[in-house]
């Protein structure tokens, strides 16, 4: 009856990754609640974008595929930025220039991390909160880790119950009924899956609901209008793969860059 006990377990997981997404959910459908019109008809800046969309690191990209797009830093195809102005616009400019330091060279990871966790970028995330854009810090547990639990609690009901398939027969209960048991903990976790992409999608670590109604107004307008894909606003809603060009791609995932044959 060892099997009964690897049940028990996966109704364990199942239910408590749920029951984390329900709360997540209705906490944000509480928060939305409050003020539907919250944010509505505000324009986003870039770096505001940026941060909604993928948090500070998006942020940090975004300024570095800027200042190169602008010849005032060299982003290398090996992985390294090389400052040539050393006169940021912004804060968040003269924190990438402060990350890459005096000697006017860096690698790009480094300089990333520095610049998602700069003053510059924290204040901005700050000030999304305080306008009701972004989720504070200490509120992350949104839908979007609620849906990575259910995921992984889909994954641990599926290999339990295959254990409890493998295991050395020590009932007389059949290997099809105890697969049916098995399925009820894993249909739990599908259905709350499915609820959740119809009714919750997309999912956001760093937008609130009032972010994500801004953020999709944005995505309208650029879409409406034709926008190059590889425009800076393209680069803060969608990350570095709306870079098309190779070498600058290469110097963020840090993959040796060949040139095409002719």
């Amino acid at each position: 009856m060892f099997w009964v006990l690897l049940l028990l377990l996966a109704w364990g997981v199942a239910g408590t990754a749920c029951t984390r997404l329900c709360l997540a959910a209705v906490r944000t459908a509480a928060t939305d609640a409050d003020d539907p019109t919250l944010g509505r008809g505000r324009d986003l800046t870039l770096y505001e974008a940026a941060f909604l969309s993928g948090g500070p690191a998006r942020v940090a990209d975004l300024t570095m595929v800027s200042m190169a797009r602008q010849h005032r830093l060299l982003l290398a195809h090996t992985g390294w930025a090389t400052v040539v102005d050393p006169r940021g616009r912004d804060e968040i400019e003269r924190s990438v220039i402060g990350a890459i330091g005096p000697e006017g060279q860096s690698r790009i990871a480094p300089v990333r991390a520095a610049t998602a966790a700069a003053d510059a970028v924290r204040g901005l995330g700050d000030r999304l909160v305080r306008a009701g854009l972004a989720v504070p810090d200490g509120d992350r547990s949104t839908i979007a880790s609620g849906v990575r639990a259910v995921r992984l609690a889909a994954v641990v009901v599926l290999g339990l119950g295959a254990c409890a398939l493998l295991l050395p027969e020590q009932t007389q209960m059949p290997r099809d009924l105890v697969a049916l048991w098995f399925a009820l903990p894993l249909a739990l976790t599908l259905s709350c899956l499915a609820i959740a992409r119809v009714e919750a999608h997309p999912y956001s670590r760093w937008a609130s609901p009032a972010g994500q109604r801004v953020l999709g107004a944005l995505n309208r307008r650029v879409g409406g209008t034709g926008h190059d894909p590889a425009s800076l606003v393209s680069v803060a809603v969608r990350g570095i793969r709306a870079i098309d060009e190779p070498k600058l791609r290469a110097a963020f995932t840090h993959r040796e860059y060949h040139a095409p044959r002719d």
